[in-house]
């Protein structure tokens, strides 16, 4: 007996499925549709990221080349057509090559541009970087007090580039007569157990020139 009720209820089944196929296959059938279709745009997508950050990849190495060969102003174009084209990951690194290469050309420039991106939202490491390098365009030229307002907020202990940053401080001050300013900055960048060799060992040559020139 239990096999006969077996048979019914598999045709009850069978019956009910046949009902539902014929009630809901166009709507099946176009999801499966949809879904094969939303994997297919997927992996197109990914196909033509790669293919462009394959693409930003070899214009940066190209421009990069271009720089190393001294020929600045070939480099600077091809740098601002990446930021302007290139993937996003490429962007704003590219800017901030085309900002060195508009620093070789022109100072001026350079630290326009690169003022540009730091003041700009994006990545804080980015924009540090842009402060930093337009400091050292600037550092031999400009009045200690115009130092200290770009460099100080990345003299904090948070900042990737603290060591530099103070570095630079001290000699700006220096190179204006300020020794005081000077020292307060060389030792702070000479007593961070964080800072770099070359960082310490530059400060301390700069306290030595800070000692002889307070000698009598």
């Amino acid at each position: 007996m239990s096999d006969i009720f077996n048979e019914v209820d598999e045709e009850v089944r069978r019956e009910q499925l046949k009902k539902l196929w014929e009630r809901y296959s166009n709507l099946i059938i176009g999801v499966a549709i949809l879904i094969v279709a939303a994997v297919g745009a997927w992996r197109g997508y990914e196909f033509w990221q790669a293919r462009k950050a394959a693409e930003a990849g070899a214009a940066y190495e190209a421009a990069l080349k271009l720089s190393e060969d001294g020929k600045h102003t070939e480099a600077e174009e091809a740098f601002g057509k990446l930021a302007a084209q290139g993937t996003s990951g490429y962007r704003m690194l590219a800017r901030v090559r085309q900002a060195a290469e508009l620093g070789a050309m022109d100072p001026k420039a350079g630290i326009a541009a690169y003022d540009a991106i730091a003041g700009e939202p994006g990545p804080q490491l980015i924009r540090e970087i842009a402060a930093i390098r337009a400091a050292f365009l600037l550092v031999d030229t400009a009045k200690y007090d115009e130092m200290v307002q770009r460099l100080e907020p990345l003299t904090q202990p948070d900042s990737s580039f603290r060591h530099t940053a103070r570095e630079l401080l001290a000699l700006s001050a220096w190179r204006n007569g300020d020794a005081a300013a000077a020292r307060k900055w060389a030792e702070a960048a000479a007593t961070d157990p964080e800072a770099p060799a070359g960082v310490r060992a530059r400060v301390e040559v700069l306290n030595t020139l800070l000692a002889d020139a307070s000698k009598p």
